[in-house]
């Protein structure tokens, strides 16, 4: 038995909490303001004026989690939003520091933990390779002795000498998942990186992480998508409120998070790190089902799911097309809508501010537990996210509002409707 390549004993990460309102512009004139509030603290600090301590409190992250990885295993890290998978994942990659425990780790490790990390949006793309390679610790010789793998695998020749501020989304995961995987690292670290990406390009991925795993190198992957762990992954980890819940053979692993999966409350309050991508411009405040049963997001079979969105713009921004999507839980895709497939293409326009939207999708759903995502995207040709949200469980109740269930004797994960003719009935 190999010696493991990553070992976690015990670790904590602690962050102080404040309760001031978030600011996403800073003046000049307010980072004075915070130096003088923080000089003003270190000179109270010996007289034991603890005043502004009211104001903050602890929350662990992560709690005392350990566990092994051996060389070669390509293991997935599940768990609910909060449940510390991506603070886990900047730890292993050296961002941030634990507050108690360590963590050994043996061999040189690339890391892709959001899209573009690392790109300089006025820089072409392929200046970027460069920088991010240069990033990520890989030499400007082997760079260049990648430089063809990356770009045919990222499929932006046409866009090398663009600045990368005018990349699609798409694009932009497609050339930074190229960089971070062609440095042939003995670890490679992937952060829900493909939940922007196309099916294709998914599967591509996929594809580069199974050749990575085959040469002997050890891959960890945080994911959403239940299908895509179990594609590529032989272990798991499942996380719940920063502690280790469970680990082992993915599918057991698996298994145990969807027993503990349940529909969300009604209203869901969003937070900055429940956005996957996008924040910049335009976030989203609130999530809320109109027509929710027990006050839970939960609604009769074949009754309509609408929702209620509260955003806030940040910056006037304009050919903003809404969406909204159903996953099952392990990560199925269903369906995908937008505010303009009417054909009409009448994109939105919003100026700084808040604003509350709503929408309705269809319900032709089996009954059963499912994942509701909500995005935006910007512009006609190339389209760019700037929002992307994978939070919430929606659940459809096995009955209808008045009692009625659905037939048993169909299949699938949609209930359809058909129409039948036969030119003669011949009946015994």
């Amino acid at each position: 038995m190999s010696d493991p390549v990553i070992r976690v004993e015990n670790l904590g990460k602690k962050y102080i909490i404040g309760h001031q309102k978030q600011q996403n512009y800073k003046t000049l004139r307010d980072a004075i303001a915070e130096k003088a509030i923080s000089l003003k603290k270190q000179l109270l600090k010996p007289l034991g004026n603890n005043i502004d301590d009211r104001n903050r409190k602890e929350f662990w992250a992560l709690t005392n989690v350990s566990f092994e990885i051996k060389q070669g295993e390509v293991v997935g890290i599940i768990g609910r939003n909060g449940a510390g998978k991506s603070t886990l994942l900047k730890i292993l990659s050296r961002i941030t520091e634990p507050t108690k425990g360590r963590i050994y780790i043996k061999g040189k490790v690339s890391s892709l933990l959001e899209v573009g990390t690392g790109f300089h949006p006025e820089l072409t793309g392929i200046e970027n390779i460069y920088l991010n390679g240069a990033i990520l610790g890989m030499s400007k010789a082997e760079i260049k002795r990648k430089f063809d793998e990356i770009v045919a695998f990222a499929e932006v020749e046409k866009f090398l000498y663009t600045p990368v501020k005018y990349y699609s989304s798409g694009m932009y995961v497609r050339l930074a998942f190229a960089v971070a995987a062609h440095l042939q690292p003995e670890i490679l670290l992937v952060d829900e990186v493909l939940a922007v990406g196309d099916i294709e390009f998914q599967k591509k991925c996929i594809g580069k992480m199974e050749k990575v795993a085959e040469e002997g190198r050890t891959v960890l992957v945080v994911s959403h998508s239940m299908s895509t762990v179990k594609a590529l992954c032989s272990k798991a980890v499942l996380l719940e409120q920063g502690q280790v819940k469970a680990i082992g053979l993915v599918d057991c692993v698996i298994r145990e998070y969807l027993n503990f999966n349940q529909a969300d409350t009604a209203e869901k309050i969003v937070k900055d790190e429940d956005h996957l991508t996008g924040i910049s411009k335009l976030r989203v405040q609130k999530i809320r089902l109109i027509n929710s049963v027990s006050n839970l997001f939960r609604v009769y079979w074949q009754q309509p799911i609408s929702i209620s969105l509260d955003i806030e713009v940040f910056e006037q921004i304009e050919e903003v097309a809404f969406g909204a999507g159903i996953r099952t839980i392990d990560g199925t895709h269903v369906y995908t809508v937008h505010h303009d497939d009417n054909g009409t293409h009448q994109l939105w326009k919003f100026e700084p501010g808040e604003y509350s939207i709503e929408f309705t999708l269809e319900n032709s759903l089996r009954p059963g537990l499912y994942k509701l995502h909500i995005g935006a995207d910007q512009g006609h040709t190339s389209s760019k996210n700037i929002c992307w949200l994978d939070i919430i469980n929606v659940e459809i109740l096995d009955h209808s509002e008045n009692g009625e269930v659905p037939l048993q004797n169909n299949s699938g994960i949609v209930i359809g409707n058909s129409t039948w003719k036969a030119p003669k009935i011949f009946t015994g």
